[in-house]
């Protein structure tokens, strides 16, 4: 396997990952039974947001590479690490937040707060030198397909997939920090 195709392959895990927090709320925010006009535009939203976020962790995590070196390497593997036990771990969480009204700025509220976990993500991934336009797609249309997914299937059904799918995006990036860690 060429070097290109698993930096390809990585992305795409990482992406889905990522896109597993918005495919969670989604089945929720699903179950208010949206317009499919309003499903269109919630996942279009969700998937700009985990362009931008991701490019801006990018930037900042090339800039800590350049100054900081090995050191800011560690810390892009730990950050991953960290941030899949915290997404690992909220999946578990009984709390049963009231969600936002997905129009207006609710919409972007929603969609800022499934991408925050892909500005870190952007930045361990700068730091490594991953390339920009290749993560920054694959994030963005992971994201999109995943929200709109778990928004239809929250349209259908009432359901616990949501905690699992979240579970699983944490570990996949839990394993991703520890690969990176150990080279």
């Amino acid at each position: 396997m060429t070097a290109l195709l698993a930096e390809l392959l990585t992305l795409i895990l990482m992406a889905f990952a990522l896109g597993m927090d918005a495919f969670s709320i989604g089945i929720g925010m699903g179950m208010f039974k949206l317009r499919l006009r309003q499903v269109f535009y919630i996942g279009l939203t969700v998937g700009i947001f985990h362009v931008i976020m991701p490019l801006l962790g990018m930037i900042a995590g090339r800039f800590l590479s350049e100054t900081f070196g090995t050191f800011a390497t560690y810390a892009g593997g730990i950050l991953l690490m960290v941030l899949g036990i915290q997404m690992f771990w909220s999946s578990f969480k009984d709390d049963d937040q009231t969600l936002v009204a997905p129009v207006g700025f609710g919409l972007l509220l929603f969609a800022l707060s499934v991408s925050l976990d892909s500005f870190s993500v952007g930045l361990s991934l700068g730091i490594f030198g991953a390339r920009t336009a290749v993560t920054v797609a694959c994030f963005g249309i992971a994201a999109t397909l995943l929200t709109w997914l778990g928004l239809m299937i929250g349209r259908k059904f009432q359901g616990v997939i949501g905690a699992y799918s979240e579970a699983l995006g944490g570990s996949i990036l839990f394993l991703f920090g520890v690969k990176l860690l150990l080279g």
